[in-house]
Order: structure tokens, then C-alpha cells, then sequence
């Protein structure tokens, strides 16, 4: 089952796995912002994410954002004053591919950090959140693969009920519009003494505790164990009134944080990935003039070596190979603190969901469908590693050779590919 939510919505959705008993996993995209307006509608707050939702018999076992990122877990941690026991586990080995989010809360009921108790009512809340996101999801796409349940399981979910609740739950956040934008938007006191003499001492020190700029609603509805309408809805009045600010949360990307001033300051090295002699070609004579520092790589099992001597500030890599496929290259150098911020562009000669979401699965950083042009390629390149040096010394693009070299990868004639 697949399609898109301009054919049948996600409450529909559900609702059918339900009826059918099925089990497998629903993985759900929004259209990003670019996609969404070449359709003629509008770019929501959810352009470009991705949802999984993992069902047992028509049930809900746990329903997460495809990302990894433990950001979501910590915060519900944060309530236990155990978040900071995170930094200190070794990934587990349940989940880590589709759900890294599952696999680590596992660990820690296995460690006895957390209570099966707390464990059920971390993953009822984390369930809740998505679908209060899904719900409120206007346009995507979405499949439905059917597949062994996601295990071990700790707690299934009645898909009907739930939805009856958030359903009201989105119909009364629509209510907060345009004051309220968005759940990760961060509450503000701009004049904390006018708020005092208006509110009295017990409300402005609570207001104070959690409007402090930083924390978003989502996060205090999570610290305190309550939905996000509950809690904007307490907030809402102070909103109003102007007394209470609500600033928008730039959530950092990993290519905002690996474009240094010291990659800026000298030539971006990229390395490609691609058995297609024509495609690595392209790629080098399009980056060479552009100033950047290019290897390309034909074999996949000796490329694994080549990047970890390189260290390329960004990867290009095919996705359909022999050997090792591409999912399998970026799965494997994320598993490595060397390139777990590293951009990895996957090149897909299908632009299809399937292709996108396996490499936001396996934690890639955006894709590319071949064949692309001069443009789109340098374009997306600078986005993440900045505009290259067309005066780039013969010293930097050397290393590339010496490591072909030292590898006994054969270059082609006047090109580095191998």
C-alpha cells in the first residue's frame, strides 16, 4: 500500500492497518518545500521530514521521526534525571537501523536505568507526538511495507483510540493560529517585570521557569509528561497579551556545524563514490573548475579504506553498486565517530520515495538523481561545504593521488578516478 496524502489522508491510513491487522512498518514523507510548490500547494513547517510507524497486528508498538537523533529520548529522560546516562551507552544492537530511538530506550530498560512503567509511558508519549505530527501532516507521500514485527516489543497501542483523542487535539491547535506557529517554538518573557505586576509572584516564577528562550513547548510538554495542547494552552493567554514571546528554534543541521572556518579556509575535499566511470568524470570536471579538491572512487571496497585516510569534508556516493550498495557505505561510515557529521549526498538514478527514505534510514544527509546538471550539483555542494577555491594550491589535490596510489587503485587517463 502507497500513494499520496492527497489521495487518502493518514487518519485513513491507520485506520485500515487497524481494520486489516497488519504488521509492518508505515514510513511517511513530507513534501519538502521546492517539491511541494512544483505541486502547486503551499511548504508546511514539516518540509522534507520523515515519520516510521511500527504496527503489530493493527497495533502501534512505538512511531518515531526516521532521524537519528536522541534529542526527542533525552528530553523524555530529562523527567527521570537520567538523560545524561545517554552520553555513556554503547549503541544497542535491537532497532539500530530503522529505529535508534527504540533500540537505545531497550538498553536502558536492559541496564535498569528506567522502569518497564517508565519505559511504556516514554514510548505512549513518543507515539502520541508523531501522530499529533502525522495528523497534522498536509501533504506527502507514504508507503506501507508488511514485515516481522518491530521486536522486542514493550507495549502495543489501540490505533482507533488514539486517533479520536488527537484528532481534537489538532483541531484545537488550529485555534492558537497565527499566535502559535509551531510546537517548537520557544516561549520568551520580553519584560519580565511588567509579567510580574500582571500575573503575581506564583505565575511569573513558573512562567520563568520554562519561558526562558531556548526551550521549545514540545520539550516542556515533554519535561512535565503532558501534550502540547495542554501545554499552549496555558501558555496561550500570556501570548496574547504580548507578555510572553514565542521565538523560532533553528534546529542544527550536521552541515551547519562541519562548515568551519578551517574547511572555508582551505580547499573542500569530496570524494565520489561510483562504479559509473561517466558519472565520476562529470563529477570531477565539474568540482576541479569550481575549486575543490576531487577522488574519485570506482571500487566500493577499497573506497572505505581511501575515505578514512582522505577525511573528505563531503561524500558522494551512488547508491546502486556491486559489492557493497550505497545504503550499506553510509551506514557503515556513520557507525564511525570519524564521519558521524560528515555530509553524505547519496546519487539515485530513481527519484522514488523508497530511494529516500532508505538513505535518511541509514542516516544520509540529502540525495541527488542522476542525471543532474552543473547547477544542481555545485549547488548543493556549497550548501554544505561552502564555495570552493579556484586558486587551490597543487599541494592539497596531490594527497588524493599518493593515497590512490598507496591503495593500488588504478587512475583513469588524466582523471584521479579509480
Amino acid at each position: 500500500m502507497q500513494g499520496s496524502l492527497s489521495e487518502i489522508d493518514i487518519r485513513s491510513i491507520l485506520q485500515l492497518l487497524e481494520l486489516g491487522q497488519r504488521t509492518g512498518e508505515l514510513m511517511v514523507e513530507a513534501y519538502s518545500p521546492v517539491t511541494n510548490n512544483h505541486r502547486g500547494g503551499q511548504a508546511d513547517r514539516f518540509g522534507g521530514k520523515c515519520w516510521l510507524v511500527f504496527c503489530f497486528n493493527g497495533r502501534i508498538i512505538y512511531a518515531g521521526e526516521s532521524e537519528n537523533n536522541l534529542s526527542r529520548l533525552r528530553d523524555y529522560l530529562h523527567r527521570y534525571e537520567v538523560d545524561t546516562v545517554l552520553d555513556q551507552l554503547q549503541v544497542s544492537s535491537i532497532a539500530t537501523v530503522n529505529a535508534p530511538e527504540y533500540g537505545y530506550l531497550w538498553l536502558l530498560l536492559e541496564q535498569k536505568v528506567i522502569t518497564p512503567a517508565q519505559g511504556r509511558t516514554i514510548i505512549h508519549g513518543m507515539v502520541r507526538e508523531t501522530l499529533f505530527d502525522l495528523l497534522s501532516l498536509h501533504s506527502g507521500s507514504f508507503i506501507f511495507e508488511m514485515g516481522p514485527p518491530l521486536a522486542p516489543q514493550l507495549t502495543t497501542l489501540e490505533i482507533d483510540g488514539l486517533l479520536k483523542k488527537i484528532m481534537k487535539q489538532v483541531q484545537t491547535w488550529k485555534t492558537f493560529h497565527p499566535h502559535v506557529q509551531s510546537p517548537n517554538q520557544c516561549p520568551l518573557i520580553p519584560n519580565p517585570e511588567k509579567l510580574r505586576q500582571s500575573v503575581g509572584v506564583h505565575a511569573f516564577e513558573t512562567l520563568s521557569r520554562w519561558a526562558d528562550g531556548t526551550t521549545s513547548l514540545r520539550q516542556i510538554a515533554r519535561y512535565l509528561n503532558r501534550d502540547i495542547v495542554t501545554v499552549t494552552k496555558a501558555m496561550y493567554p500570556f501570548v496574547q497579551q504580548g507578555l510572553v514571546q514565542l521565538l523560532s528554534k533553528e534546529t542544527p543541521t550536521p552541515h551547519d556545524s562541519s562548515v568551519s572556518l578551517s574547511i572555508r579556509s582551505r580547499v573542500p575535499r569530496i570524494v565520489c563514490i561510483d562504479d559509473d566511470r561517466v558519472i565520476r568524470e562529470t563529477v570531477e570536471s565539474i568540482l576541479n573548475q569550481n575549486g575543490y579538491e576531487v577522488t574519485g572512487i570506482s571500487n566500493p571496497l577499497k573506497a572505505l579504506g581511501l575515505v578514512f585516510q582522505l577525511k573528505p569534508d563531503l561524500i558522494l556516493c551512488d547508491i546502486a553498486m556491486p559489492e557493497l550498495n550505497g545504503y550499506e557505505i553510509c551506514a557503515m561510515l556513520r557507525s564511525s565517530s570519524t564521519f558521524s557529521q560528515t555530509p553524505i549526498i547519496m546519487l539515485t538514478g530513481i527519484d522514488g520515495f523508497i530511494d529516500r527514505l532508505k538513505a535518511r534510514m541509514v542516516q544520509a544527509t540529502n540525495y541527488l538523481t542522476k542525471p543532474f546538471g552543473e547547477n544542481e550539483l555545485l549547488t548543493l555542494v556549497e550548501s554544505y561545504v561552502g564555495p570552493g577555491n579556484p586558486h587551490q594550491p597543487p599541494a592539497e589535490r596531490l594527497l588524493a593521488d599518493e593515497l590512490d596510489h598507496s591503495l593500488n587503485l588504478q587512475p583513469a587517463p588524466e582523471s584521479s578516478s579509480a
